[in-house]
């Protein structure tokens, strides 16, 4: 079953609690008009292993500007594609190898999920511009009972801020869901290089990185060896389709604002493998889940141009851009703001 109250939070942060040994969680207290909520984000798994986290200071994404209409305060978040709701994967916000384990708390500086939070929290705290969104499950309001944290009443709040699919079965299992991820964002418009966006995205050992698109389990298990680091080349004199890791073929460019009239949009891939790989039977697939399929193969260290067909149709107002191999699984995707799709007849290039 999904998450129930599947939300986002709009506030300026104003107070804050490090989490400890006994309390896994990063404290947030937020204003929005007025309302006080608490946001709980998970610096360290029930199970006692270090959670995978990616801070992302400089984060481009087509969901920032959605975000930013919003109004302070709480709004519902549906779980469908290319709206406010959050999915690690369908969205392509990150990618798996960018996930790193780190400790809640560590000796010296920087070096633990306490101080790389808070670090932004403070500096929210600190700008009367900045805002704060939080995406997750909320509770509340709690009536007659106190925040046990910051004591306001009633007690609500906002929790569940990170990856929620991909659960194995078990105790978290009835959670999982599609475009419901938690994640946390500072917007500073008033930085020195311009209006500056900062993303962080935890996600538990234990979640798989693919998940179906039906139930939102786990489609290929976590792998213990790798933690989310691309998977070594598989030697052989070709890769079949279902057999390629991810990001072993990637997106590198795209040509989303063409100048000809019928514009030709393209898609350029990279086989970052030593290998030939065959892309019989993998797909291409836009924002709104447009698919279009691919064929023939890509010799090693060789890019590949694909023209784009109907119905996949690349957004000039931003989007995003998804590679799956033959069994459906993503091997890779990127997405691109309305800023930089503004350009006509660039190449956008994509570094990750």
């Amino acid at each position: 079953m999904p998450l129930r109250n599947y939300s986002a939070l709009k506030g300026r942060p104003i107070n804050n609690r490090l989490a400890t040994g006994s309390s896994p969680h990063y404290q947030v207290l937020v204003s929005e008009n007025g309302i006080l909520h608490r946001i709980a984000i998970n610096v360290r798994s029930q199970d006692g292993s270090e959670v995978q986290f990616l801070v992302r200071s400089r984060f481009e994404h087509p969901i920032t500007e959605k975000l930013a209409a919003l109004g302070e305060g709480l709004h519902p978040a549906p779980s469908r594609p290319d709206g406010i709701a959050v999915d690690f994967i369908r969205g392509n916000l990150i990618q798996p190898w960018e996930l790193k384990p780190l400790p809640l708390s560590a000796a010296g500086p920087d070096n633990d999920l306490n101080e790389k939070i808070d670090a932004y929290v403070q500096r929210a705290m600190s700008d009367e511009n900045a805002w704060l969104y939080a995406l997750g499950e909320t509770w509340g309001p709690e009536e007659n009972k106190a925040d046990r944290y910051f004591g306001f009443k009633p007690g609500r709040g906002i929790h569940d801020i990170h990856m929620n699919q991909g659960n194995p079965p078990g105790r978290f299992a009835d959670d999982n869901g599609i475009f419901q991820d938690g994640a946390l964002f500072f917007q500073f418009p008033d930085d020195a290089q311009g209006e500056q966006w900062v993303a962080v995205f935890l996600k538990f050992q234990s979640q798989a990185w693919h998940s179906d698109d039906a139930l939102a389990t786990p489609a290929v298990p976590p792998d213990p060896e790798h933690r989310g680091e691309p998977h070594a080349p598989i030697r052989r004199d070709r890769i079949p389709p279902l057999d390629v890791p991810d990001g072993l073929v990637r997106i590198v460019a795209a040509l989303i604002n063409d100048v000809r009239t019928p514009e030709h949009e393209t898609v350029t891939l990279l086989n970052t493998a030593d290998v030939t790989v065959s892309l019989d039977g993998w797909m291409i697939k836009d924002k709104h889940k447009n698919a279009m399929t691919l064929a023939g193969e890509i010799a090693p260290g060789a890019t590949m141009t694909v023209p784009v067909e109907q119905p996949v149709a690349l957004s000039n107002r931003g989007g995003i851009i998804t590679l799956l191999d033959a069994k459906g699984i993503k091997v890779h995707g990127v997405a691109y703001t309305k800023a930089e799709a503004s350009q006509p007849g660039r190449t956008i290039p994509f570094q990750n």
